[in-house]
């Protein structure tokens, strides 16, 4: 089976995500393409550094060059944001990118782009789900051409113009990054080199492509960053690490000290400094993003427009124009200015320069907007595996009947995406189900992280009795 989730289809290597299937879905992208473009059509295929992932990006660009198109195929892994420049940078038609993102190292997968740059919106999915099957796969190693492309510097000339590398040139910052052993490796040392930022003091942690992660989900959370963790204990003042997830798309951070600076934050710090810097325009977030996000846009006098979670809708909402920035509570945030994708690379340096415009720690940004806003936040997510999707439902049903949470009342319930209640206090509680592992996800955000997980462990105590 070949199922397309929030953003591709994902699914575990040799048992589902086999090169058979593989080529199933690329027959399926190639003829949504035929339907909509001439033969010759140019089409972009790249590949993160899971295991085997140069083959299948292989065997998806022998399908995608058989069915007429033109055909370019990284020479090296990549991250998924250079995939999708790639696809402007070539007036590409669209792309397929090969790997599972954050999930575990026994997955791959496959995700859609679209001629825009950016994940493909929820109608070209569906049209590409409408070919699965419909046609077999055709495909002749080494009979149609495929041409190999190195988008690194085209995308680190690009960085140079978004980024105001004056702000960087010109205060001593001292700046980590963790890859995790995916895509980003090594990428934002070449781009601190590419742009003469060589003074920076930058260290890199897991240096090296690892398909295994390191023995851990490539997923930049707290319970996957010990390491990196011990490594900030000993870090004081300005300095942080940024952390991408498996192919780059994503951020998080941890800061001096060893603590861990999360995705609703990193968006927060990073709005305000776009405004900053003079940007306007709407600002698009997922339902499970922090209530603090709206406050800050309603005294920035910015719009705020709320999307299910899953990329493609807030790029779908960038297409629209009038955008300043769009993200999810799962680190992934585009600027539409750069491109309309998540792009973990230049979040990485964007938090960089809002450290050295500022002089002040990614902490000390944040508390002044907790100030501003009168929102004082804690976060945490748990992932509850349950066997069945009956049992998924049912654990939900449980959850409904309540009136409050650990005495605060239930505001309201909204299901917009999965189910979130809205309780008195700042505070609210979501479940979802994964859209890429069997895993239930319990969302909550309070005051307090001890009120975080006094309602985190409620929720799980009500589902499983």
């Amino acid at each position: 089976m070949v199922r397309f989730g929030t953003d591709g289809w994902r699914d575990v290597i040799a048992e589902n995500f086999t090169f058979e299937n593989v080529r199933r879905a690329s027959q399926a992208y190639a003829s949504h393409i035929r339907a909509h473009h001439p033969e010759g059509a140019p089409v972009v295929v790249g590949y993160d550094t899971r295991f085997m992932a140069r083959n299948f990006a292989q065997a998806c660009a022998e399908v995608l060059s058989a069915n007429g198109l033109t055909v370019h195929l990284s020479g090296q892994y990549l991250p998924t944001p250079a995939l999708s420049y790639a696809v402007k940078r070539f007036g590409a038609v669209g792309g397929v990118m090969i790997t599972a993102s954050h999930n575990p190292p026994q997955y791959c997968g496959f995700k859609l782009k679209g001629s825009h740059g950016g994940s493909a919106t929820p109608q070209m999915v569906q049209e590409v789900e409408n070919h699965l099957g419909t046609v077999p796969a055709v495909f002749d190693a080494g009979r149609h051409p495929i041409h190999t492309f190195d988008i690194q510097r085209a995308y680190f000339d690009h960085l140079m113009q978004v980024l105001d590398l004056g702000l960087l040139k010109h205060r001593p910052l001292r700046f980590f990054h963790d890859s995790m052993g995916g895509a980003g490796c090594g990428w934002i040392r070449d781009f601190l080199q590419h742009a003469g930022l060589d003074h920076i003091d930058f260290q890199e942690v897991h240096p090296e492509p690892n398909p295994m992660f390191y023995g851990v989900c490539p997923e930049p959370i707290p319970q996957n960053l010990q390491p990196l963790c011990e490594v900030m204990q000993q870090e004081k003042g300005l300095t942080f690490a940024a952390v991408t997830d498996g192919d780059a798309d994503r951020i998080g951070a941890v800061v001096a000290g060893g603590h861990f600076f999360n995705s609703h934050q990193i968006f927060a710090v990073l709005l305000k400094h776009l405004h900053d810097r003079g940007s306007r325009g709407r600002v698009i977030k997922t339902v499970s993003v922090s209530a603090l996000l709206d406050v800050l846009c309603e005294k920035l006098d910015l719009e705020v427009t709320t999307t299910p979670i899953g990329f493609k809708y807030i790029t779908e909402e960038m297409l629209k124009g009038d955008v300043l920035i769009g993200g999810e509570e799962s680190g992934g945030l585009g600027m539409p200015d750069h491109l309309p994708e998540r792009d973990g690379i230049l979040n990485a340096l964007l938090l960089l320069e809002a450290v050295a415009h500022s002089g002040k720690s990614l902490p000390a940004l944040f508390a002044e907007l907790e100030a501003f806003t009168g929102i004082h936040h804690a976060y945490d997510r748990l992932d509850l595996h349950l066997p069945t999707q009956e049992a998924a439902l049912e654990a939900v049903a449980r959850l409904l009947q309540n009136p409050s949470f650990l005495g605060r009342s239930v505001l309201h319930v909204e299901s917009r995406d999965g189910t979130k209640w809205h309780l008195e206090g700042h505070a609210w509680l979501m479940v979802r189900s994964s859209g890429t592992e069997p895993v239930l996800r319990v969302y909550c955000e309070a005051p307090t992280s001890t009120e975080v997980q006094d309602l985190l462990q409620s929720a799980r105590a009500l589902m499983q009795s």
